[in-house]
């Protein structure tokens, strides 16, 4: 099988005043479909509010930029809402279904790549979100007397809970706008700081290999996925390796530029490409693949479709 491994850029999809998401359309990355993975990139600008929503795949996020995020959730079959403090390199597991909103209280970006697995998705290779409530909202699609019956709301009600928010997936609240604030002793259980936590692999100037699984972080198992991030200092390499377990890898550079080579059947060279910041590359299950850093380091951040 035949694959184009090049590594990609993301794509716009919405930008505005509050912020901006991008995704790899899998009809441009034809890989993301056949290997079933999907990636998707949330970037809030101050006071930046991603609407509450659902999705038809598991992912990860993990916060590249940012200190002050903030992020709500309702986890499959639950009905309170948890509400978590995200910053700079914590990773974020958000379960196929779990409704979620994003907010961004700092007075800087909040980055967050979001990598996954689309299986159970309605176009492999990509998340398809479902909003409760603005333009896209769920709720507004329905006739207005059968909202009326299942809430016992008049007109006026009904007018304003499905026609209230004009917004569209992302909207900027104005700094009055009283927004919930985390529950920072319930953040260390669905929220993991991969900064913090020792590397599986360390050498003195050259770099760190990092991995997360289901044994140090019990809530990722609700998405069925693994992480390993890989630090590099200027020039090293991290040698080629591959996954022992069946999965497949999604890679994502979130820092520096370099070198990827990736070598697949009967020892054939698959890719033997530059990367830089944004870049996102498939590496299918049992390929080889080998990092090698630029004059300024790399660092990649991936998620293997196994919990082990």
């Amino acid at each position: 099988m035949e694959l184009d491994l090049t590594p990609k850029i993301a794509q716009p999809l919405i930008e505005g005043d509050g912020g901006g998401y991008y995704i790899w359309l899998s009809s441009q990355v034809p890989v993301l479909a056949k290997t079933n993975v999907g990636a998707g990139q949330l970037v809030l600008q101050p006071r930046g509010f991603a609407l509450p929503h659902y999705a038809d795949s598991s992912k990860i996020g993990y916060v590249i930029e940012g200190t002050d995020g903030v992020a709500g959730m309702i986890l499959p079959n639950t009905k309170k809402e948890i509400v978590l403090k995200l910053k700079k390199g914590d990773v974020i597991p958000v379960p196929i279904g779990g409704v979620s909103w994003w907010f961004n209280d700092g007075d800087s970006n909040l980055n967050i790549i979001f990598l996954g697995e689309t299986s159970t998705a309605h176009v492999p290779g990509e998340f398809t979100y479902f909003f409760l409530s603005g333009v896209q909202g769920l709720l507004g699609s329905f006739s207005s007397d059968l909202i009326s019956k299942v809430y016992n709301f008049n007109k006026d009600e009904v007018n304003k809970l499905t026609q209230s928010q004009k917004g569209v997936v992302i909207i900027k609240l104005e700094k009055d706008k009283p927004m919930p604030k985390p529950q920072l002793d319930l953040t260390k259980d669905f929220v993991y700081d991969i900064d913090a936590k020792a590397p599986d692999t360390e050498a003195q100037n050259v770099g760190l290999v990092t991995t997360l699984t289901e044994k140090d972080f019990p809530f990722i198992k609700d998405v069925g996925l693994s992480v390993i991030r890989v630090k590099l200092e200027p020039n090293a390499i991290k040698a080629p390796s591959n996954l022992i377990s069946t999965g497949i890898q999604l890679i994502y550079i979130a820092r520096g530029s370099g070198k990827i080579e990736i070598v697949g059947l009967s020892g054939k060279r698959v890719l033997d490409s530059e990367v830089k910041v944004g870049h996102l590359i498939v590496v299918p299950q049992f390929f080889v693949v080998a990092q090698i850093a630029g004059e300024e380091g790399l660092e990649s951040y991936s998620i293997v479709t196994t919990t082990k």
